[in-house]
């Protein structure tokens, strides 16, 4: 079943204790991103350790190895229970942090979802997202990380280019039908994404922003149930 990460872009803690509030025993990942950990760090993580939530630190990392190796491991001492890094930061890079033991959960990073096509043109004039995606991705995973986050759109396309590999997918770009992409480019709706099979979705305004995040992340939740796989679908 696919799991929601809400994604705690907020700027100040009482606003982060709001939304805990109102999405416990609905939602168990959160996401603490730059702005919220910049502006709070420990103690914004520990706000959703307190309310028993899981948290998804999302600073995507990236740096030379050992710089890399020792931001996880303290992250680890924070407690959380992922951390993203920029698999651009190359296959030494996340070996390292992979080595570290214990560690969180180490979620790479491929092409961010609010880069188009002609964006990653910047990097080569022919270059393709889904070439570049899939690249990122095999490295990563032979590297050592745990999950690959990319654009749902993409999760098909590295499926089938390895179908050998247990590819675990966390996907941004999420939005409910009608919402506004905001600076997203390639988008899914819940729905669509858990009919994939996608391990995690990481949803930010559609709930946190909704008049009642609570009932967003319920009518959220009810759409992905209804479009997931029966167990004979996946066979």
């Amino acid at each position: 079943m696919t799991q929601v990460i809400v994604a705690l872009d907020v700027e100040t803690i009482r606003r982060e204790e709001d939304l805990l509030r109102a999405l416990q025993g609905v939602v168990v990942w959160y996401k603490v991103g730059l702005r919220l950990f910049t502006a709070h760090g420990k103690r914004a993580v520990d706000l959703v350790r307190k309310s028993g939530g899981k948290v998804f630190l999302d600073l995507k990392l990236h740096d030379i190895p050992q710089t890399v190796a020792h931001a996880v491991q303290e992250a680890q001492r924070l407690g959380v229970d992922a951390v993203s890094l920029h698999l651009m930061g190359g296959p030494d890079m996340v070996r390292a942090a992979a080595d570290v033991s214990p560690r969180p959960k180490l979620w790479g990073v491929t092409v961010l979802t609010s880069m188009a096509p002609k964006d990653v043109k910047l990097f080569h004039p022919g270059a393709r997202v889904p070439t570049l995606v899939k690249s990122l991705a095999k490295a990563g995973w032979v590297a050592g990380a745990d999950a690959t986050i990319c654009s749902a759109q993409e999760v098909p396309v590295l499926r089938k280019a390895f179908p050998h590999l247990d590819m675990k997918f966390v996907t941004p770009g999420i939005r409910p039908m009608g919402a506004a992409l905001n600076d997203q480019a390639r988008v899914m709706t819940p729905g669509e994404a858990a009919a994939l099979g996608i391990d995690f979705v990481v949803i930010g305004r559609p709930i946190t922003h909704a008049p009642d995040p609570r009932r967003a992340a319920l009518d959220i939740l009810t759409e992905m149930k209804a479009a997931a796989p029966s167990a004979l679908e996946r066979e």
